[in-house]
């Protein structure tokens, strides 16, 4: 059930920040519900490989090239899905952060952890 429910969170999320932030669209709720799952999925999958391949940039940086690699995953997720579309870098950079904020606040006010 929390999967669904932070499944659905990243789906509204999705849709509002496109709405706001330019470089960033959306087409409809479906199509922001596929960009979820797509990125849960880049996550899991293709993340981990990623930082573990940059382990010396992420040090160098103090961990601030991490954020290059969050970026990366949700130009990934506009390659994959039809109907999300990032203008670039710097718009899927801060579509990232602020997604991740958002995320992280909601998450903690909504899912039960137990």
């Amino acid at each position: 059930m929390n999967m669904l429910i932070k499944l659905l969170i990243t789906t509204v999320l999705v849709v509002v920040i496109s709405h706001f932030l330019p470089g960033i669209s959306v087409d409809n709720f479906t199509t922001a519900l596929i960009v979820a799952v797509v990125l849960g999925l880049l996550n899991v999958f293709v993340k981990p490989i990623l930082v573990f391949l940059t382990i010396p940039a992420t040090i160098i940086t103090l961990g601030l090239f991490l954020l290059v690699i969050n970026a990366v995953i949700i130009m990934l997720g506009d390659y994959f899905v039809d109907g999300f579309r990032v203008s670039g870098f710097w718009s899927a950079l801060i579509f990232s952060i602020i997604l991740s904020i958002a995320q992280s606040i909601l998450n903690k006010m909504l899912v039960d952890e137990k």
